[in-house]
């Protein structure tokens, strides 16, 4: 592995991270050409929502002259017409009066509940034990072969996406949080269980970590001889590719890389990108170079965002930059049923279309990305296709991934609609009363199964 870092590629490469946060969104709606009553509402919106973005984001990825319409602008900056536009005005009023910010929080706060902000079940279900004892905070077991692990030092990202399903995480409400710094008990919990060959770390960004911090949850994994893989999920590449270049432990950060490869485990680095202009800078071309010569695999993943990423050759490009690259695309996801989804959330027919036509236009190598996939309370749903039989239009679907992998890779039929966004806008077709993951009940509609008895 080089180790040497070239601090010319960017004016950005050798700065140290400076984060802008809601004190700072009148300068930089001002930049975008925003009025002041524009500004207002876009205040309003990240009051509710998360905001975080930071200099490498504003000086080399935003597209300042197309903003606000450039989808960079639009993957990290609140837009006013993201949640109902009751909720942005009667905030938007307690700002304009001056309000505290115990009464911007509390209406806040009734804002975000009807936003549901913990999609899947992720804050009770399959949260394990060991024993008898307490449920584990900050994990899940929601697959029989794979753990997701929420390090508490990693609850925040380098730079917050507008459409992120975890904006729970960040908006400072601790019953909102799902997080864990016991390290002990989640490598007794992956000892104790020789079903688990995966290990995911995820957050937020566990890569805000140093590499001190992240080292202490990683190594002792090492030594656990049934588990295959470490997969860590980031964003990291895309909004701070110093992280792995110039950062004062990028070097240190790679050696762990390198350990994990060298003990014989897989490390799997799941990239999110959701743009391909996030690839255009010379800094995380080298930042992708450097992971890679430590033998861990970048796979690259991201969701189907409306007004951002909604057509077949953005994602054709994509994918196709991330294989020039030497990375893996991985997954198309849909746009999750939390957060401001009505504002972002592409209808699975129009989604089935984009991933077709995308797909159709890249070699081979680039056609191991998956989708469109809805990760569900179930499971990973994708959306197959759209057939018709005995005069009836269906959408044909399948489960990449489920909490019951008895179901796993077997189709099963949906009745066709184009308004449906979400599993759970649509209902069983061809007679059926339940989808495969649901019991049927007296009154014919489908209910969950319990997932302690999957």
């Amino acid at each position: 592995m080089s180790v040497t870092p070239d601090a010319a590629l960017s004016p950005s490469a050798g700065r140290r991270f400076r984060a802008y946060t809601t004190k700072h969104l009148d300068e930089l709606t001002a930049r975008a050409g925003l009025a002041a009553d524009e500004q207002l509402a876009v205040k309003a919106v990240a009051h509710v929502l998360p905001f975080r973005v930071n200099s490498y984001v504003i000086d080399e990825l935003v597209d300042w002259d197309a903003a606000p319409d450039d989808p960079i602008y639009r993957l990290v900056f609140p837009q006013a017409d993201m949640l109902p536009s009751d909720d942005v005005a009667r905030i938007a009023d307690l700002l304009k009066a001056g309000a505290s910010r115990k009464e911007l929080n509390e209406t806040a706060n009734k804002v975000r509940a009807k936003l549901n902000p913990h999609p899947a079940g992720q804050m009770d279900l399959n949260v394990p034990k060991l024993g008898n004892e307490e449920p584990i905070p900050g994990i899940q077991h929601k697959y029989r072969e794979t753990v997701l692990f929420f390090p508490k030092q990693g609850q925040t990202c380098h730079a917050y996406c507008t459409y992120c399903f975890r904006w729970a995480q960040f908006v400072g409400d601790a019953d909102l949080k799902f997080a864990s710094g016991e390290i002990d008990q989640m490598t007794e919990y992956v000892r104790s269980h020789p079903e688990i060959t995966s290990v995911l770390f995820t957050g937020g960004d566990p890569m805000i970590m140093g590499e001190s911090v992240i080292s202490r949850y990683i190594e002792p994994l090492l030594e656990i001889e049934h588990l295959e893989a470490i997969r860590i999920g980031t964003k990291a590449l895309a909004y701070w590719p110093q992280r792995f270049t110039t950062d004062p432990d990028a070097d240190e950060t790679l050696r762990l890389f390198e350990k994990v490869v060298e003990s014989g485990k897989n490390l799997a680095f799941m990239a999110h990108f959701s743009h391909p202009n996030e690839m255009r800078s010379e800094l995380v071309q080298e930042a992708v170079r450097r992971i890679r010569s430590t033998g861990a695999i970048i796979r690259t993943q991201a969701p189907l965002i409306r007004t951002i990423n909604d057509d077949s050759a953005t994602w054709e490009s994509m994918w196709r930059t991330h294989l020039r690259h030497g990375m893996v695309p991985y997954y198309m996801f849909v746009e999750r049923d939390t957060g401001p989804q009505d504002y972002f959330a592409v209808p699975l027919a129009e989604a089935y279309e984009i991933f077709r036509e995308a797909y159709q236009n890249v070699s081979g190598l680039a056609r191991t990305v998956r989708g469109p996939s809805m990760s569900a309370t179930p499971g990973k749903v994708c959306v197959d296709g759209v057939v018709e039989v005995g005069g009836e239009k269906l959408f044909v679907l399948h489960l990449i991934q489920s909490r019951d992998a008895e179901l796993v890779g077997k189709p099963f039929f949906a009745k066709y609609d184009e308004k449906a966004a979400w599993l759970s806008d649509l209902k069983p077709a061809l007679g059926a009363t339940h989808f495969p993951w649901e019991v049927a009940s007296d009154a014919g509609a489908g209910e969950l199964i319990d997932p302690t008895r999957l």
